[in-house]
Parts: C-alpha cells; structure tokens; sequence
C-alpha cells in the first residue's frame, strides 16, 4: 500500500530555506509523524498521522518565513518490515522494491485478491450464467477429453465388477468434468447401518434411501452395491485396490496435465485448483461417500461437506497471485532455469538443441533470477539495519549485470576475440540510454492513463541527476581523451580524383593508442582510466553520504501505520534474512551459470546474424536483465508513485557508470581481457544526448504521459541507429 497520500509541489524557494523557523517549527510540530532521516533502522513501530494537517504549522509564520512549509508525501504500512522497506525505497542506492515482503493481513485485502486464494468449496449467490468465454475455453482444452477419459475408466471398472461403485463414481466425474461450473462435488456420510455390508437388507436399505433438496436438484442417485452377496468389507477392498492399480493412476496422469496447463497459463489457475483438489482429495474418498449435484438458485443449506464448487474457469487477476511471497510468474519461470542449466551442461556438443536456443533460454532464465535476487535483497535489507542493507545493495545490487559482463570478458579473452569487449560496451549503454529515456518514459505513459499529470521530488531527482553528469563525464572522459590525442588510422582509402594530391574516400577509421608501442595508451589513457575509476566510486559514496545522512529532509517522506490502535499486526516475514541470504547467493550461482552459457552460446549469433552486434548488445543483452525493475516501476507509476518510477531507472544508470564499469576496470587489472574505457563515438553522442533530454524533462518536478511518449519515442530512435550501424570492428 504504498501509495501517497497527498503530495503538493514545494514552492522555488524551497532549497535555501530548509534551515528556516518554518522548518524547525513543523519539525515540532509534526514529529509525532517521523521524518524519513529519523526512520532508518530505529523505527520501533508504524506511527499514525494525527488528524492535523501539516499546512496547519504555517498560519502561525508570516508568508515569508513559510514558504518551505510544504505538504509531504504520506505512505502506510502494516508494520514494522513493510515500514522500513518503504523508506528503503526512497533511499538512493538502495533497490526499489515494490511486492511485500511480509504477509499482508487478510482483512486488508480487497474482495478480488481474497477470491483469489480462496478455496473452491464456497457456493456463492446467483452470479449470472455460466456460459462465459472463458468457460467454453475450458471446454475446448480440457474439459472433452478429461470427460472422455472418465467414460473410458467407467467402463474399466465396471468390467471388473468389484470396481463396479468406481465405476459409477467415474461416470458422475465425466459429466462434472464435462462441464463443472454451476455444480458441485459433496462429501456426505453414511449411515452406520449401511456401512455393515454384510447382507442384503442393508444394502437394500441403502440404495432405497433418497435425499432430496430444492438447492441441489432432486434425489441423490442410487448407486448398485454388488456387495449384498458376499462379504462386503472384502468386496470393498478389492475394489480399492483394482481402483488404485488401474483408475487412480490414469486419472492422476490426465489431472496432473491439466494442473500443470493451466498453471503456466495463469489466468487458469481455477481450474489447476480443481484438478489438484480432485487429485489429493475425491479420488481418494469412498465412492459411496461422493456426490455430484447441480445447484440451483435457492438458499437451503447443503447437507454435508462441499468439496469443489467451481464457477469461473478464467479469472485475470491471477497475475496478482503469490507463493510464499513469490509472484507466480517468476514461479512458473523457475523451472525454465533447471532446464536450461540441464540443456547447457549436459548438452555440450549441441545433439538436442541449437546454440541460439540454448542462447535464448539462458537469457530468459536471467529474468527469474533477477526477481529472486531482488526480493532477497529487499527482504535482508528491510529486516536490517541501515548499514547491513547498504553493504547487501552495494554488493549485490549489479550483480545480475556484472555476472554477465565479467564471463563474456573471459571468454573473449580466451578466444582473443575483440568483439566479447565490444558486445559488453553496447550492453552498458545500451543499459545506461534505456534506464534514462525507456524506464521513466514508459513509466510517464502508462502512469499518464490513469493520472492526468503527475508529480515527482524534482530535488531527490535532482541529485541523480547530477551524479549522472557526473558519471557520464567520467566514463567517457578517457574516449574523449583518445579522440584528441590518438592518430586517426584507417584501414582502406581510395583516392577519387586521381590525383595523389586529391581526396581520398576511407573506411573503418579508428584512433590508434597503440602508436609507438603504446605510449599513448600506456602513459596517458591508462592512467587517466584508473584515476576515473577511482574518482567514480568515492563520487557514489559522497551521494550515499549526502543522500542518507546530511540532507535526509530532501525526500520528504512519512511513513504511517494503516491500522487503528489495537489493531496492530505484527510481521509474519516471507522470507526470514538466512532464507533470504540462502535464496541470494543460490541465484547468484544460478545466474553466473545462465550468464556462462549465454556468452558460450552467443557467438553463432554474432557471427552469422545480419543485424548489427550493437543493437544486439544495447537491446537484448542490456535491458532483458532489468525487466524486473521495469514492472516495478511501472507499479509504482501506476498508483501515482512517479518518484520511485524515475529513481529506479536513474539508480540504475548511476550504478553502471560509478560502479559497474570501476569494476570491470579493476578486473582488468588482476585477469587481462581485451576492455579498454574507450568507447564508439555513436555511445558517446547517445549517452550524452539522453542524459540532457531526461534532465530537460525532469526540470520541473511534473510531468504527463506525452514528456513519456517523447523520452520513449527518443529512444526506439537511438535503437533505430544502433540497428542500421555497421557492426564495431574487430566483429
């Protein structure tokens, strides 16, 4: 729920005067309220707002004084966890992290996400036909073939004779399958009287009893007991057992199939309910003891346990849906990671698959994994203290980028290929231009559905914004440096004119650093690199320090508790911070394999594709990883949360400048690779011209969808160029 309560833009002045009486008068005032510096790991448990508004504090000052009294945002949480994970979200270099990481408490919940995890024992009221799209999909996929197999294993056990009550039961489950909304599967019990089968009054008796309802439909179908013969309680074991020899296991292939379908697909996730409940639970009851009947619209009470009642077969807010915390996506994705580790390692010589398969199941593996690190990472951090939470963000925060970069270096290495170097240069900017135009642009358009116009801390973004110039100098300070510096060198020139003192036509032109044994580069260029690497991360660090520590006041935040007193929840974790530390460094594992393979696998694609390696490096290798923080942002656009929507992409582009490329540099320097901080000159002029652009737009702290539709259209332009670029040299 953390969504702002009430936001208003803060007034021109608004920097010069933090240190006014205004400030120190709301400060007392609103202190009940808490203050995102006084938050950070000493929050013993969630505040709620007062009823006083916080403008109020300005009647008492004159206009002059006042004008940095400003209304700030409000979030809620349920507790203590949740609380700190929200104000780790307006923490620069910590990850935004949108999903909870604590249970949430169900009385809180809204009536569609509690459908969602209800179970299908509940009849409702009359909710309309049941002749819906989505039910006929049902039909089509599942529903004629499983009511098939029903009849087929009917006729099986009644073959069999002391199958002949599963076979009955079989034949009910074939029409219920058929079609099973509007109908219902009751456990009844039966009488002591005709559980003694061992003559025939009793089994007469039974199969003369009738029970009828106007909710269900008339009598309860009579079923044949051959057991009035011989010895009922052996008859029955027989049964059991030819039933579970020769039924169950059929039926439970034919479920699971279905269960497993309509999993991955989602918004079928019902009817993998059925099947798992008919599995685990009516197949393995006593024929006599099961029941189908069809409701009708009446409100008598059923007599007996209800155990499926099924009405919907697609609902489409199961995209909402989580285990243990997990969204089910990124656990429908899970197994895609196994098979593509198994594929990988085990299919070393290509037998089963091709490389651009392997390629492309590695890639969309690194998704999962993505999510899985970044739920870990939130979960520690919001169940620790601040400097716990700093150390996990700054280790593992690029983990997923590095992990990739670093193996495609070594296998580059290795091979002596120059085009791995090139390929991880196209992928950081490629990462830098889509987290500073695609995120917050495509954030800004589907926000902008929803909101007219929406507003962000143009002072927190402000600070991003400035460490961005910053890092982007840096990094292409040393290619600036060659430009000036190197000698140009050419590999074929032709004159035109015929003339040898005419103009000559050359191609694939780049500056040598390698003249004279490398003096250039060795002298000047290398030394310039690490010095930029130096200075990069001790820039990051001052922005940590500046950002949460000395000027905290700039966020504006308050965090509250959404519960009256007496009403408090305590927090019921998802992951507790050794499962989280265990889940962190399995997926980082995980993830250094996938990215193995993806760079093995890679090469057949950058030699026999048409498409330019630039494209491929800014666009598939740089933002498939970041898919995650994307969906998050978009989240957070969504409920009017623009400023984390914008943070997370300038987050993620500082962390490229000022601590991802530091370390490939200091890579370097212990394992020899083939990268050197020189750039193309079409990453120079895209970085810096997007860079501007989102700080124009930015200017103001406001913004609509169509600045989104710009910063997104600016981009596909740069993707554009990247495509019909000739492919870097050495490639």
């Amino acid at each position: 729920l953390d969504v702002p309560k009430a936001t208003e833009p803060r007034g021109d002045s608004d920097g010069p005067r933090r240190g006014s009486l205004c400030d120190r008068h709301c400060a007392a005032i609103n202190n009940v309220q808490g203050d995102l510096s006084d938050l950070g790991p000493h929050l013993h448990r969630p505040r709620v707002l007062p009823a006083m508004s916080p403008p109020s504090c300005c009647q008492q000052h004159s206009e002059e004084v006042c004008e940095s009294c400003v209304v700030k945002t409000t979030l809620t949480a349920e507790n203590v966890v949740e609380a700190n994970k929200l104000s780790n979200n307006y923490k620069f270099g910590f990850k935004k992290w949108k999903s909870h990481v604590t249970a949430r408490p169900w009385e809180d919940r809204s009536e569609i996400v509690k459908e969602l995890y209800s179970d299908l024992n509940v009849i409702r009221g009359s909710g309309g036909s049941t002749v819906t799209c989505g039910n006929v999909l049902y039909l089509l996929l599942f529903g004629w073939w499983l009511s098939f197999i029903y009849v087929l294993m009917a006729a099986m056990m009644f073959i069999t004779i002391v199958g002949a009550p599963y076979g009955r039961l079989c034949w009910d489950l074939a029409g219920y399958f058929l079609w099973p909304f509007g109908k219902v599967i009751q456990k009844v019990e039966v009488p002591k009287s005709h559980r003694a089968l061992g003559t025939c009054e009793a089994g007469a008796e039974t199969s003369g009893a009738g029970e009828s309802s106007a909710l269900l439909g008339g009598p309860v179908p009579r079923r044949w007991r051959p057991w009035c013969w011989a010895d009922g309680r052996h008859w029955q074991r027989a049964g059991a057992v030819v039933w579970l020899c020769l039924g169950y296991p059929m039926l439970v292939l034919a479920h699971g199939l279905v269960c497993v379908t309509a999993w991955l697909l989602v918004v079928l996730i019902p009817v993998a309910k059925l099947n798992a409940r008919t599995i685990t639970r009516v197949l393995l009851l006593p024929p006599e003891q099961v029941v189908v009947r069809r409701l009708r619209m009446t409100e008598v009470p059923l007599e007996g346990e209800v155990i499926l009642c099924c009405y919907r077969a697609v609902n489409p807010y199961y995209y909402k849906y989580a285990v243990d915390g997990i969204n089910v996506f990124a656990v429908n994705l899970l197994p895609l990671v196994l098979v593509t580790l198994v594929l990988g390692y085990v299919d070393s010589h290509n037998r089963l698959t091709s490389s651009p398969i392997k390629f492309t199941l590695a890639l969309l593996s690194i998704m999962p994994l993505s999510y899985y690190i970044g739920m870990a990472i939130a979960s520690i951090s919001a169940q620790s203290n601040f400097a716990v939470g700093a150390v996990v963000n700054a280790t593992f925060g690029s983990i997923t980028e590095l992990t990739f970069y670093i193996t495609a270096l070594i296998k580059g290495s290795r091979e002596g290929n120059r085009c791995y170097a090139e390929i991880v240069k196209s992928a950081l900017t490629g990462t830098l231009v889509g987290c500073v135009l695609f995120v917050p642009g495509l954030c800004m358009v589907i926000g902008g559905i929803r909101h007219q116009e929406q507003r962000f801390n143009s002072r927190s973004a402000g600070v991003s914004s400035a460490l961005l110039f910053l890092s982007v100098g840096g990094v292409f300070a040393p290619t600036l440096f060659s430009k000036v510096y190197g000698k140009l060198v050419c590999g074929e020139c032709h004159n035109v004119t015929q003339n040898p003192l005419g103009h000559y036509l050359c191609h694939n032109c780049h500056f040598d650093l390698m003249e004279n044994n490398g003096t250039l580069y060795y002298s000047h260029v290398q030394p310039l690199v690490y010095t930029v690497s130096l200075l990069l991360p001790a820039a990051y660090l001052i922005g940590l320090f500046f950002t949460l520590k000395t000027h905290t006041h700039i966020y504006d935040i308050h965090i509250s508790g959404c519960h009256m007193p007496g009403h408090h929840h305590s927090a019921v974790v998802h992951w507790s911070r050794w499962r989280a530390l265990v889940i962190l460094l399995l997926s980082t594992l995980c993830m250094s394999a996938c990215a193995d393979l993806a760079t093995e696998h890679i090469s057949p694609i950058l030699t026999n594709s048409t498409i330019s390696q630039y494209f491929i490096g800014v666009t598939v290798l740089a933002m498939v990883p970041e898919l995650p923080e994307i969906v998050n942002g978009i989240q957070f656009a969504l409920q009017n949360n623009l400023s984390l929507s914008i943070e997370i992409g300038n987050c993620i582009a500082v962390q490229v400048c000022m601590l991802q490329i530091p370390i490939l540099v200091l890579f370097t320097i212990f394992y020899p690779t083939n990268f050197t901080l020189v750039f193309s000159d079409l990453h120079v002029y895209a970085s810096m011209f997007s860079v501007v652009l989102m700080n124009y737009i930015f200017m103001d702290g406001k913004c609509d969808y169509f600045q989104g539709t710009v910063l997104v259209m600016v981009y596909f332009i740069l993707l554009a160029v990247y495509f019909f670029a000739p492919s870097p040299s050495g490639c």
